[in-house]
C-alpha cells in the first residue's frame, strides 16, 4: 500500500511477461501498438461495476474502467486515479484525485462518480453483488436494512470539493487502501446509473478501453481503444474482442484453428498437448487460484461437521490430480494461497487422504441418503475430476452419487449459488481481489457475506476477522486471520480441493504477454505484431 497503510507486508507475489519474438524490440512502446486481439471468454453475468463479481465479468470491466487504486507486476497496489489516499488512524481516510479523468459519454470522473457508485453499490433496494465489499463503510448496517429509502447514502462518505472526498470505516482497517484496487470500487457515471440495464449491455467507461456497440450476449463483446482516456497506461491493440464460448473444448478448438488469439485457461486434459504444440507461447506457472467443493450447510443433511470431514478425508486428492491433470496442480492443505504472507502448509488436518479416518468419521456422523448430487458448472472440464470424487465416496463411505453438470452459463451457475439452491456439494473456485489474505477469508465464510454459497455462519470466525481488520497494521492483523482460518480447518464448510495452474496460451500474432498476478492477463498491454 502507501502512506500510513504499510506495504512492507505484500512482497508476496510474482509477475510473469513473456519476451518479444523480435529481435530489435527496443522497449518503445508505439511501436507495439495496433491489431485486433481475439480473447477466449465465456459469457460474463454483468458489465457494471457495481455488479460484476464473476470471473468472466471481471475480466472485461478492468480494460473498461478504472478506479483509485491499481496492482502493479508485482502484485502491490499503487495509485492509479487517486493523487493520494491517507489516514492517520486507519478508520478515517482522505481521497484526492488526479485532474483530467472523463467517462466516455463526457461525464467527470470527480468525487461524485465514486461517492454514487459505492452508495449504489451498498444500497439493498439495488440488489448489486458487490454489495458486500462496501460493508467497512460506516452506516452499511443501516444501508441494508428493508425498508431503507432509495436514495439513502452511507453516513460514512461525505464529499469535500469535486476532487476529493473522505471515507470513514466503521473500525479501522490497515489494508482498505488495497481493497480499493477490486474492481467492484470502480466509479460509475450517472447516466448508467438513471438507465442499468442500458449501460450493462453498452457500458459508460472511464479506461483505456470502451465498448464498440453493444454487448451481443452469448456470441462477443468488443472493445476499442480509448483515445480520450487520460491515464498513462494506454491501451495497445486497436480492439479486443471476447469471444464467447460456453465450451473450453470448442474454444480451444477455434484457437486451435487460428480464431482465437489468448486463452487464460485451456482444458485439463490438454496440457500435455499445449506444452507439446505451444511451449514457446505458453506461460505455465502456479497461481493464487483456489478450487473448492462447497458443501449447502444451509441443507440439514449437510449441517454435521463430522460428515463433512469424512467427505473430505475420502478425497485422493493427489491421484486425481496426477491422473487428470498430470499432475500439474498443488493439493490444498489450507484456505489461503501459499504464496500469501500470512499463508501455513498443512493447516487442514482432515484434507489428508485417509480412507480409515473418513470412514471412522462417517460412522460417527448422521450420515447421509444417497444419490448426493455433484454439482459443477457444465462444459469446463470439471466431470471426470467430480466423478473421481463420487466414485471413491461410493467405495470408501458407501454414498450413491449423480453428476449436476447441466448448467453451462456460468452466470446462472452463480445465480444458483447465489440463491442458495444447490442440492448438494458444489464445484466453485476463488482468486484474489486485492493481495491481503483476509481476501480468502472474509468475503466466502463471514455471515452474510455475498461469496458464502455454504451458508456458513461462525460468530467467533467473524469476530476473528474483525480483529485482524481493526490491527495497526497487515502483519499485527495475521494471527487473528490465521485463527480464524483455524476454524474452517475444523468446520470445513467447504472442501479445498487445490491450488490452480496459470495455463496462458497465445498465438504467434502476440509478441509480448503481460501477465499480472492479481488480476491475470492484462489484455490491453499485450503488443501485436503489425
Amino acid at each position: 500500500m502507501r502512506l500510513a497503510a504499510a506495504v512492507a507486508a505484500l512482497g508476496m507475489l510474482t509477475a510473469a511477461c513473456g519476451g518479444s519474438d523480435s529481435d530489435d524490440d527496443n522497449g518503445d512502446s508505439a511501436a507495439a501498438t495496433g491489431g485486433d486481439l481475439r480473447i477466449y471468454s465465456s459469457e460474463p453475468a454483468f458489465l457494471v461495476p457495481t455488479a460484476a463479481d464473476d470471473e468472466p465479468s471481471i475480466f472485461v470491466v478492468r480494460q473498461m474502467y478504472r478506479g483509485l487504486v491499481k496492482y502493479n507486476q508485482d502484485g502491490e497496489p499503487e495509485m492509479d486515479i487517486a493523487e493520494s489516499i491517507e489516514s492517520d488512524d486507519n478508520k478515517t481516510w482522505t481521497v484526492t484525485l488526479k485532474d483530467g479523468y472523463t467517462f466516455t459519454n463526457g461525464e467527470p470522473v470527480d468525487a461524485d462518480s465514486f461517492l454514487r457508485a459505492w452508495n449504489y453499490a451498498g444500497n439493498v433496494n439495488n440488489a448489486q453483488n458487490n454489495s458486500y465489499f462496501m460493508n467497512r463503510i460506516a452506516g452499511f448496517d443501516e444501508m441494508q436494512k428493508e425498508g431503507v429509502k432509495k436514495d439513502a447514502t452511507f453516513s460514512g462518505l461525505k464529499k469535500v470539493d469535486d476532487s476529493s472526498f473522505t471515507i470513514e470505516l466503521s473500525s479501522p482497517f490497515s489494508g482498505f487502501v488495497s481493497v480499493l484496487g477490486y474492481s467492484g470500487f470502480f466509479p460509475v457515471a450517472q447516466e448508467c446509473l438513471d438507465d442499468f440495464d442500458a449501460c450493462n449491455s453498452a457500458p459508460i467507461s472511464n479506461g483505456p478501453y470502451k465498448i464498440d456497440g453493444e454487448w451481443e450476449n452469448n456470441v462477443q463483446i468488443k472493445l476499442t481503444r480509448n483515445e480520450d482516456y487520460a491515464g498513462e497506461d494506454k491501451g495497445k491493440p486497436d480492439n479486443l474482442i471476447y469471444r464467447i464460448f460456453d465450451d473450453v473444448d470448442t474454444a480451444y478448438a477455434a484457437f486451435e484453428g487460428g480464431e482465437l488469439d489468448v486463452m487464460y485457461t485451456v482444458p485439463p486434459n490438454k496440457i500435455s498437448e499445449v506444452e507439446q504444440n505451444y511451449g514457446d507461447t505458453l506461460l505455465k506457472e502456479p497461481s493464487s487460484s483456489f478450487t473448492y467443493l462447497g458443501l449447502p450447510t444451509y441443507d440439514k443433511r449437510f449441517q454435521d461437521k463430522k460428515l463433512r470431514q469424512a467427505l473430505s478425508m475420502a478425497i485422493d486428492r493427489e491421484s486425481i490430480i496426477n491422473a487428470i491433470f498430470d499432475g500439474s496442480l498443488a493439493a490444498a492443505t489450507g484456505f489461503v494461497a501459499p504464496n500469501f504472507d500470512g499463508a501455513r502448509e498443512g493447516i487442514c488436518e482432515f484434507c489428508e487422504y485417509d480412507p480409515d479416518a473418513a470412514k471412522a468419521l462417517y460412522d460417527e456422523s448422521e450420515g447421509i441418503t444417497g444419490p448426493v448430487e455433484l454439482w459443477a458448472n457444465g462444459g469446463a472440464g470439471h466431470e471426470e475430476w467430480l466423478q473421481a470424487i463420487g466414485d471413491g465416496w461410493k467405495s470408501t463411505l458407501g454414498i450413491d452419487y449423480k453428476l449436476k453438470v447441466d448448467v453451462n452459463d456460468f452466470g446462472a451457475y452463480l445465480k444458483i449459488a447465489d440463491d442458495k439452491k444447490f442440492t448438494g456439494p458444489y464445484r466453485l473456485g476463488w482468486g484474489p481481489d486485492y493481495p491481503v489474505m483476509e481476501t480468502y477469508l472474509a468475503p466466502l465464510y463471514t455471515t452474510g457475506a455475498s461469496s458464502n454459497n455454504s451458508g456458513y455462519a461462525n460468530a467467533t470466525f467473524d469476530d476473528l476477522i474483525k480483529q485482524g481488520d481493526g490491527a495497526d497494521t497487515l502483519e499485527d492483523a495475521i494471527p487473528f486471520y490465521q485463527q480464524a482460518e483455524d476454524l474452517l480447518a475444523e468446520d470445513m464448510p467447504v472442501i479445498p480441493m487445490w491450488w490452480g495452474l496459470t495455463t496462458v496460451v497465445w498465438s504467434d500474432n502476440v509478441t509480448e504477454m503481460v501477465h499480472n498476478p492479481i488480476t491475470d492477463v492484462d489484455y490491453g498491454q499485450l503488443s501485436m505484431s503489425s
